[in-house]
């Protein structure tokens, strides 16, 4: 008794794409002619993707043989294997469903394989042109390869996902400043970039530190990412905000108050609180995916929200050593971490630092911001923190929205919240919308109640 043995994967998917138009569709954009591990098989696959990009049609296995015939590039084993292939792919049918799932699966193998061959390349210095940090990019690409089945929202057909979609509840990080939940309608959603702008010593580690540590009692998983300080002295910072005590006196406390009561902050939360300290200017998005695929494996971390500090001292992945100027430099750090947020469906926030003349400024614009206007291009939210003399005696800091996705700029436009720097707290404040400070002149603003002086009488610029 003679068994014949069984067809490979390969032949059964280039014979599928010469007889089944709706297998041929599907798979061809994701096939890549490097899958096939024979030299025919893929100077044959070569000839059916060239095909399809030309005509966005199927071909036959005439059209294939005559284009073999044309190439100059084979040699004659090839040629004639890929000739004698061609001629012995038939038509038998074959389970649509089963062939889908089984070719999906062969392109992930053979993808994985190809990135660990490419990565063991790059490892052993064979890639020039490549850095070893390039590596888990690579592997993540070829662990994410699938026949995605989304090709675009088809807005005539897809009327009831829309619809449903208008009326999805998004999930968003909130924040404990109420009007900070106001102007993003309830807080940060994912796969969003959002900045703060503020001057030097205005309160930049400050706004992040607090909003981590209240994530952080939300049962959020944080990852605070700094660039600046060092993991220590976040944690610090951290310490004086959930233990509310004065920085300058956590070093005092003794080792059993100081343990429980941390103890006690990790009982009351599910969430967990990750730093990370990179030198300064030399971390990019690829440092931070490797930490985030580290922590994963090392930890079972995943983060819900990741705070940077700050984003115009860390570095590009795109412009690595290059010589660019700061508008293109900045703004593609700003991209890249935009699109990890995409990636990771989560929200990062980050901060920026004025210009020279917008320190001290106490107006901030959009156009303060420092190196590169491609930054506020790329932010889905951007607001300054605006801090002067009369506002640090009153304990406010001014919050001024320079760029809102989420919600009309027009409200709240300028708002403030209370600062309690010894603590590294932000907390709100009952102060009228209808006044802010700016100088030491006094402005007495008006409701529908008569014309009184408000207890406020050093705030002098309506909040628009």
């Amino acid at each position: 008794m003679v068994v014949e043995m069984s067809e490979k994967i390969e032949t059964t998917i280039l014979r599928n794409l010469l007889c089944n138009e709706q297998f041929y569709r599907k798979v061809v954009p994701f096939v890549k002619p490097d899958y096939f591990e024979d030299q025919h098989e893929k100077v044959i696959y070569e000839e059916v993707w060239d095909f399809a990009s030309n005509y966005d049609l199927m071909p036959t296995a005439e059209v294939l043989t005559i284009n073999l015939q044309n190439r100059k590039d084979l040699n004659d084993e090839t040629y004639q294997n890929a000739i004698k292939t061609i001629q012995e792919l038939n038509d038998d049918s074959v389970e649509y469903n089963w062939l889908l799932d089984t070719t999906e699966k062969w392109c992930k193998d053979r993808a994985i394989y190809l990135a660990l061959l490419e990565s063991i390349k790059i490892a052993d210095g064979g890639e020039q042109k490549i850095s070893k940090d390039a590596i888990p990019a690579i592997l993540q690409e070829a662990l994410a390869v699938s026949f995605d089945e989304h090709v675009g929202h088809d807005y005539i057909e897809n009327v009831e996902e829309r619809y449903e979609f208008y009326h999805l509840e998004e999930d968003k990080m909130p924040f404990d400043l109420e009007k900070f939940n106001l102007i993003t309608k309830g807080g940060l959603p994912n796969k969003t970039l959002n900045i703060a702008l503020a001057g030097t010593g205005v309160g930049k580690s400050l706004f992040m530190c607090h909003c981590a540590a209240q994530a952080l009692q939300q049962g959020k998983n944080v990852l605070y990412i700094t660039c600046e300080m060092s993991e220590e002295k976040i944690a610090e910072r951290v310490d004086a905000n959930l233990l509310n005590v004065n920085i300058k006196d956590i070093g005092s406390l003794p080792e059993s108050i100081f343990t429980s009561r941390i103890k006690e902050i990790g009982r009351k939360t599910m969430g967990r609180f990750i730093i990370k300290e990179y030198p300064t200017a030399s971390a990019h998005v690829g440092h931070f995916k490797s930490l985030l695929n580290e922590l994963s494996l090392k930890k079972t971390f995943k983060p819900d929200i990741i705070f940077i500090d700050y984003l115009n001292i860390c570095a590009s992945s795109r412009y690595k050593g290059s010589i660019v100027n700061s508008y293109t430099y900045v703004k593609s750090i700003a991209e890249e971490l935009r699109g990890m947020a995409v990636e990771y469906n989560l929200p990062i926030v980050s901060a920026t630092q004025t210009t020279r003349s917008g320190y001290g400024n106490s107006d901030v614009d959009i156009t303060d911001t420092s190196e590169s206007f491609g930054l506020p291009a790329t932010a889905d939210l951007m607001f300054a923190l605006i801090s002067t003399e009369d506002l640090e005696k009153d304990g406010h800091i001014l919050v001024k929205q320079l760029k809102n996705r989420y919600n009309d700029m027009a409200f709240n436009r300028k708002f403030l919240v209370g600062v309690d720097r010894s603590k590294m707290k932000l907390y709100n404040v009952d102060v009228p919308d209808s006044s802010i400070m700016i100088a030491d002149e006094e402005y007495e603003y008006e409701e529908e109640q008569p014309r009184t002086k408000n207890k406020f009488t050093k705030f002098t610029e309506f909040i628009v």
